[in-house]
């Protein structure tokens, strides 16, 4: 997946961003990346888990678990961005629930070389850059990594602060030969 992921005939490739706040993290995440393959998502590689401090507009809630896998799939933006809602309702991800504690997040960072913005989305995700618990976990996937504009992760990575708390937690997560 170096540089800004390609489209092939069997679909896009890209990265999805995983958190889970709430009840057995690291089970939310594998569950989720069970889940995908169902959902027209092929999961190729997952990063390592990462315990990260909340960011954002609600702080006082536990601390999340995020991961990063990349994928490909053949769905439109919007329609990936339905395929992962669905899984996230599918696991007990409770409607409305945007920025407080939740079981299963899922976010689209990356589609192939796909730049949209939308109501309901942008690519790449308008935090890609500017996040240490998205960037640590996408650049163990692939150091070389890069955004659709040729902004290189690493480099974003570098630029960053590091008061945003992310430490390593666990080993990647398992993906089925057959997703």
């Amino acid at each position: 997946m170096s540089g800004a992921p390609a489209v092939h005939g069997d679909g896009a490739f890209g990265l999805l961003g995983l958190g889970s706040n709430v009840g057995e993290r690291r089970a939310n995440l594998q569950a989720a990346v069970d889940a995908l393959p169902a959902a027209g998502v092929s999961v190729l590689a997952s990063s390592s888990t990462y315990d990260t401090d909340p960011v954002g507009e609600v702080r006082d809630q536990p601390s999340f678990l995020n991961a990063c896998v990349s994928v490909r799939t053949a769905l439109e933006p919007l329609a990936l961005l339905d395929a992962v809602k669905g899984v996230e309702r599918e696991l007990g991800r409770v409607p409305g629930a945007r920025h407080g504690p939740r079981a299963i997040d899922i976010d689209v960072l990356l589609l192939g070389g796909v730049r949209l913005r939308h109501e309901r989305m942008t690519l790449p995700h308008k935090q890609l850059l500017t996040r240490r618990f998205v960037l640590i976990p996408a650049l163990e996937l692939d150091f070389e990594l890069s955004d659709p504009d040729g902004a290189r992760l690493a480099d974003a990575l570098a630029a960053l602060p590091t008061s945003e708390g992310v430490r390593w937690a666990g080993p990647p997560l398992l993906v089925s030969a057959a997703s």
